[in-house]
C-alpha cells in the first residue's frame, strides 16, 4: 500500500467556515487542455470614457448626473436588486411555497474617478480611502434598525459578469443573513460555545505557525490560500487582531488591509500578465446590535482563472451534483502567488 501524499493522491478537506468538504485531485492537475479558452479582453482603457456610466461627470442610465468626483463616489443602484420598502406578506400555509418578502439598500461605490485604473494599479492611499468609504457606509447602514446585514463586495472583469470595467464595487445592505453568511455564522458561534476562542482568530495562528499557505504577511494582516479553498487561486485577507468589524480598524491596520490589498491583486495580475478577474468580498459581524466576539472580520478573494489568463475553472458536472473539487493544491498555489512579484507588470 502506498503511502499518503497530498500532492500526488486525491483527498477530501474540511472548510469549518461553511461546513462543507471539497475534493482535491492534484494528480488531475497533469492532464493537457482541451476545453474552452475565454477571449483576453485588451486592457488599454482611456482614463475618462464618456459613454461610461460611472465617470465623473457623466450622465447615467436614470438621468442622474455624475458630479465631478476626485476620490471616491457613492450612490444607490440605479438598477436595485433590493427595495427599501416595507410591505405586508401573509405566509401561505403549504411550506413547499415558503417565501419572505426581503428589504435592503443596495449602493454603488466609485473607487476612483479614473476609468483605466484598477485596485491593483492604484496607490496604497488611494486604496484607504476606499475602505474608509467601506467603513462610512457599513457604519450609516448598519444603525438602520431593519439592517442586519452589510455585504460588502467586487465583481472585477467581465469574465465574472461585470459590464462595467470602472472601477468600483457595490455594498449591500438587507434585514437577512444570507445563505453563505448565515453559514458561516453557525460555524463561528458553535466553534466559539465549543472551545471558548475565535475559530478565525486560531486559524489565522495556525497558518502564521505553518507558512505554507501565507501569500503575504506585513505588520497587521495576513493572506493566505485557505487549507480549503475551492477556487485554483482563491485567498483569504485577515486582519492578525481579532476585529469583529470594518470599523474596529485603527488607522495602523487600516494601511496594512490597504497594503495588503494592493500586494494580492498586483500579484493576481502578475500571475498571468492579465488584469485578473475575481469576486472579492468581505464577512464580518452581523449588524444587530449584539455583541458577536465569535466574528472576524475576512476578505474572499475567488478568482475563476486556471491554468492561463484564457482558462478558467468551471463548476459543473461532479461540483454542481456532488461538491467542490480542485486539481492543483492550495499549497502550490500559494508557492505561485507567493513567488509572484509585487510590482505591477505594466510597471517593469
Amino acid at each position: 500500500m502506498m503511502v499518503f501524499d497530498r500532492n500526488e493522491h486525491p483527498h477530501r478537506r474540511y472548510n469549518p467556515l461553511l461546513g462543507e468538504w471539497i475534493l482535491v485531485s492534484p494528480q488531475r492537475a497533469k492532464r493537457p487542455w482541451q476545453g474552452q479558452q475565454e477571449t483576453v479582453v485588451s486592457d488599454t482603457l482611456p482614463s475618462h470614457d464618456p459613454s461610461c456610466y460611472l465617470c465623473a461627470g457623466n450622465t447615467r442610465a436614470n438621468g442622474e448626473i455624475n458630479p465631478d468626483y476626485s476620490d471616491c463616489f457613492v450612490f444607490d443602484n440605479d438598477f436595485a436588486a433590493l427595495l427599501n420598502r416595507e410591505v405586508q406578506y401573509t405566509a401561505p400555509p403549504d411550506s413547499f411555497f415558503t417565501l419572505q418578502p426581503e428589504r435592503g439598500i443596495n449602493r454603488v461605490v466609485c473607487f476612483s474617478p479614473y476609468h483605466h485604473l484598477t485596485l491593483a494599479e492604484m496607490n496604497v492611499t488611494a486604496i484607504e480611502k476606499v475602505i474608509s468609504t467601506w467603513q462610512s457606509e457599513f457604519e450609516h447602514l448598519g444603525q438602520l434598525d431593519y439592517i442586519n446585514h452589510v455585504q460588502i463586495f467586487e465583481n472585477k472583469g467581465a469574465v465574472m459578469g461585470c459590464s462595467n470595467p470602472h472601477p468600483h464595487g457595490q455594498i449591500w445592505g438587507q434585514s437577512s443573513l444570507p445563505t453563505q453568511v448565515a453559514k458561516t455564522h453557525e460555524h463561528l458561534t458553535r466553534y466559539y460555545q465549543q472551545k471558548g476562542t475565535n475559530l478565525l482568530s486560531d486559524y489565522v495562528q495556525a497558518e502564521l505557525q505553518a507558512k505554507e499557505r501565507v501569500v503575504y504577511s506585513n505588520a497587521h494582516c495576513v493572506v493566505v490560500v485557505p487549507f480549503w479553498a475551492t477556487w485554483p487561486y482563491e485567498t483569504l485577507l485577515l486582519p492578525k487582531r481579532t476585529i469583529a468589524t470594518i470599523l474596529e480598524f485603527t488607522a495602523a491596520e487600516k494601511a496594512s488591509f490597504a497594503e495588503a490589498i494592493k500586494v494580492l491583486t498586483v500579484k493576481y495580475d502578475n500571475l498571468f500578465q492579465t488584469p485578473f478577474p475575481y469576486s472579492a468580498g468581505i464577512h464580518q459581524a452581523p449588524t444587530d446590535g449584539m455583541p458577536h466576539p465569535e466574528w472576524h472580520l475576512h476578505m474572499h478573494f475567488y478568482p475563476p482563472l486556471l491554468r492561463s489568463a484564457s482558462v478558467k475553472k468551471f463548476m459543473v458536472g461532479y461540483e454542481m451534483l456532488g461538491e467542490a473539487q480542485r486539481d492543483i493544491t492550495p499549497e502550490q498555489s500559494a508557492a505561485l502567488l507567493r513567488e509572484t512579484s509585487n510590482q505591477h507588470y505594466k510597471q517593469t
